[in-house]
């Protein structure tokens, strides 16, 4: 099943004009393909979730709350409609994952596959009605000043690049829940990222092993490095071609999706729902939910000196 899938994603690159062509024309094709696919992984919603991803990749600052991606040009929803795509989208997390083993990986001199395994957080020390939250361990400023907030925890597994460069290629994603063991979480993640890189075709018996690194939205971006302009701030210096960061790409983002097909559909004209009354109460409050795991495993006891004595 794996090579059949690996199959079916090369013949699409080659329908794409990917591996005809060079320089712009081969990025532009594999980006158009990409972006091809990622259309096709999602379900619901999947006209307001594509414009949703073109305008966070395509605003120049950092995104504070959905309503204001409901603002840029590339969102053509009102904010209604950003939020419903959110709550009630649904994406095809199988097909995405085998849509990213398949794209090129990074070059290394002696062709080893390199991958980073690590979790990242993602803090939401207020949302009572969010279910599956855990205590984050996070490092503030000073020593010995750690704290333990809130949020989701994610596994993330990227492949490495050589030299001295902020790109990475995103491959898996995983949240860990109350109930899982971190640990077995991420070794089955790390497999299965493995088993679709072999089935992709980017390895093969005899090469080098795969090394993975551990520790206790960018695709697009990486893809299309090598079509944008490099539109500095002012106090910034001129960075060479093929050396971009993730940050001047994302600035030059919007220029380039202008030259590649727009696969959403417009918007339906509609009216606003009239919503709640002013002053009536919420009738049906969200579920407050506790935080932390849910199940108890034994750990080793460790021994007091008087017992090693």
């Amino acid at each position: 099943m794996v090579e059949a899938v690996a199959v079916a994603f090369s013949i699409a690159w080659r329908k794409a004009g990917v591996e005809t062509g060079a320089g712009g024309d081969q990025a532009a094709g594999l980006l158009e393909a990409f972006r091809g696919e990622l259309y096709r992984c999602l379900g619901k919603r999947r006209d307001a979730l594509f414009e949703l991803a073109d305008a966070v990749l395509c605003r120049p600052g950092r995104v504070h709350m959905l309503a204001e991606l409901s603002l840029e040009p590339e969102c053509r929803r009102g904010h209604g409609a950003v939020y419903d795509a959110v709550n009630c989208g649904d994406v095809r997390i199988a097909r995405l994952r085998r849509a990213l083993a398949g794209l090129p990986l990074p070059a290394w001199p002696d062709g080893r596959i390199r991958l980073a395994v690590d979790v990242s957080n993602w803090l939401r020390p207020d949302a009572e009605t969010r279910p599956q939250r855990l205590f984050c361990h996070c490092y503030a400023r000073g020593k010995g000043n750690a704290q333990m907030i809130p949020g989701w925890p994610y596994s993330l597994v990227a492949a490495l690049e050589p030299g001295r460069t902020s790109w990475t290629l995103p491959l898996d994603a995983v949240r860990p829940g109350p109930a899982d063991d971190a640990t077995a979480v991420t070794a089955a993640q790390v497999r299965d990222v493995v088993m679709r890189l072999i089935g992709a075709g980017h390895w093969h018996d005899g090469d080098p092993d795969i090394l993975a690194v551990f520790d206790s939205c960018y695709a697009q971006l990486r893809l299309a490095r090598g079509l944008a302009e490099d539109l500095r701030l002012p106090w910034q210096r001129p960075c060479p071609p093929g050396r971009l960061t993730p940050a001047r790409v994302r600035r030059g983002f919007r220029n380039i999706r202008q030259a590649l097909p727009d696969l959403a559909s417009a918007p339906k004209p509609g009216k606003p729902g009239p919503g709640r009354p002013p002053g009536s109460k919420n009738r049906r409050p969200a579920t407050r939910h506790d935080v932390g795991k849910t199940v108890k495993r034994d750990q080793p006891q460790q021994r007091t000196r008087r017992q090693k004595a």
